[in-house]
């Protein structure tokens, strides 16, 4: 009996694993969301989950920089605060800073008043360290409801998800990463990347891929005449003011 549970209980995770890596649950969610924008121009936007990490932020900003393009991180505010250093270099080399809420937890079953309480501390941190102040956020895992999604609106945030997926947390090589999203990619798409965190928990995991796949696909994008650019620029109007210098 015993046997047969634990069996069941590791065909459920394989289930549950193979679902996650073929399928892009935020498909689910996307309805009063902005996952793309619908534009003529060659812009996508690339953005990253999960961080700040002390390891592999500092070299996604290395390859960014070595590409001349700007990103958007999303940064999750118990992060900020532990890596604040990493943060404020994110935000002083002129990247995008938004908010992945505080703890990375799912925000599916929040109530109003916790959802608001959470974004509203999380402004609070990523301000205090970046002197940024955000309106852009992304749930975790993307799950929200539809009250919940009124909320964060009304409190001033415009939703963002994704229209394409690296998922680069299953540790692809970079060269299939790259080949799946240039397959992929089209003018106004919103592109998940992530510089920390892993399936099972918001910190650690190996962003090796990542950092190889960015300056990869920076490259290859060029090459066929898009333009990359932060989430905010991608849809006109670019909601967070920088009150620190931004270095060169």
């Amino acid at each position: 009996m015993i046997l047969i549970f634990a069996l069941s209980i590791i065909c459920v995770f394989l289930i549950m694993g193979t679902f996650c890596v073929f399928f892009d649950q935020a498909v689910l969610t996307r309805r009063e969301t902005i996952y793309r924008v619908d534009t003529s121009e060659k812009k996508v936007a690339l953005t990253f989950d999960d961080g700040p990490s002390p390891v592999w932020t500092p070299l996604i900003l290395d390859e960014l920089k070595k590409a001349g393009i700007k990103a958007t991180f999303f940064m999750i505010g118990y992060h900020v605060n532990k890596y604040p250093d990493v943060a404020r270099r994110v935000a002083e080399e002129g990247h995008e800073v938004a908010s992945h809420g505080y703890a990375h937890s799912v925000m599916l079953y929040y109530t109003p008043a916790e959802i608001e309480q959470e974004l509203k501390y999380t402004e609070y941190v990523i301000k205090k360290v970046t002197g940024v102040t955000t309106t852009l956020f992304r749930p975790p895992k993307a799950w929200l409801r539809k009250t919940i999604k009124a909320k964060i609106k009304s409190m001033g945030y415009d939703i963002i998800l994704w229209s394409l997926n690296s998922k680069d947390w299953v540790r692809f090589n970079h060269h299939r990463v790259v080949n799946y999203l240039l397959k992929n990619v089209k003018n106004g798409d919103i592109i998940l990347f992530h510089d920390s965190g892993h399936a099972f928990a918001r910190e650690g995991g190996n962003r090796l891929q990542t950092v190889k796949a960015v300056s990869l696909l920076a490259r290859k994008l060029k090459e066929r005449g898009f333009q990359i650019v932060p989430v905010g620029e991608l849809t006109g109007e670019r909601k967070q003011w920088n009150t620190i210098p931004i270095k060169n």
